[in-house]
């Protein structure tokens, strides 16, 4: 009796490794099949889907698609929402109103919301869970609850190369300059100018570069060096191993 139990329970076990091996492959094939490129547009009519992109599966909730233009190489993380319009099926007139440019990244559970003009220029990434909207409630009337007042529409424009962190929100208005950081969290109203670092709710500027005296306050720690042309792999491992020696021998001696 204890062999066959041993018998059945090995061939319970192969089964579960076979079935979940079987489920993965056929997640694997179904998140392919099911992303969004230029060539494989699926239900979509983007106004543009450049070179490169993909929006990975499952998508979020997108609408108002004829007026979004998505640049070349960009990376939309899966359940990302992408929005022109107040609602489904609205014409919004001969222009785009949401336009990402090349190269954006768009982290897992991000919102993009626009009503009107909202623009993402070249090489900005967000982190995950990240908010932007050209769109507010309004509370105006004490006696109407606010979800049925009538909203406020600013447009919002973030700049090349800045980095959005992890569950910050982009208020409507809001105008952010070239290669800014906003920090996790942080909630962004107003003019950021370029080359700052805002955090906090709402959002403050904390660290600015100047042409004279570089970033002010200055940085904590030092930059990182890049890796020189034409280092291997299997080079950096072996510093990397050398280090590590070098560490603990440091360690031992004190």
């Amino acid at each position: 009796m204890p062999i066959n139990q041993n018998v059945f329970s090995s061939v319970a076990a192969w089964r579960r490794r076979a079935v979940s091996r079987a489920v993965h492959r056929g997640a694997r094939w179904v998140r392919e099949a099911a992303a969004v490129t230029a060539e494989r547009p699926g239900p979509y009519r983007f106004r543009r889907i450049g070179g490169g992109t993909r929006l990975a599966y499952p998508q979020g909730t997108v609408f108002g698609d004829p007026w979004i233009e998505l640049g070349d190489h960009c990376i939309i993380a899966q359940d990302v929402t992408l929005t022109a319009g107040m609602m489904p099926d609205l014409d919004l007139g001969p222009d785009p109103i949401l336009t990402l440019g090349n190269g954006v990244v768009l982290g897992r559970g991000s919102h993009v919301i626009a009503d009107v003009r909202l623009t993402i220029g070249d090489d900005c990434f967000f982190g995950p869970g990240v908010y932007v909207t050209t769109t507010n409630h309004s509370y105006d009337d004490p006696e109407v609850p606010v979800g049925k007042q009538w909203p406020r529409t600013d447009p919002v424009a973030i700049g090349s190369g800045s980095w959005i962190g992890t569950g910050a929100v982009i208020l409507p208005g809001a105008r952010l300059g070239r290669n800014v950081v906003v920090a996790a969290g942080a909630v962004v109203r107003g003019e950021v100018p370029d080359h700052a670092v805002v955090a906090g709710a709402p959002a403050r500027v904390v660290r600015s570069w100047d042409e004279r005296q570089g970033w002010q306050p200055p940085l904590r720690t030092p930059a990182p060096v890049p890796i020189p042309e034409g280092v291997t792999p299997d080079q950096l491992l072996a510093l990397r191993a050398w280090q590590s020696e070098e560490a603990k021998e440091a360690y031992e001696a004190s």
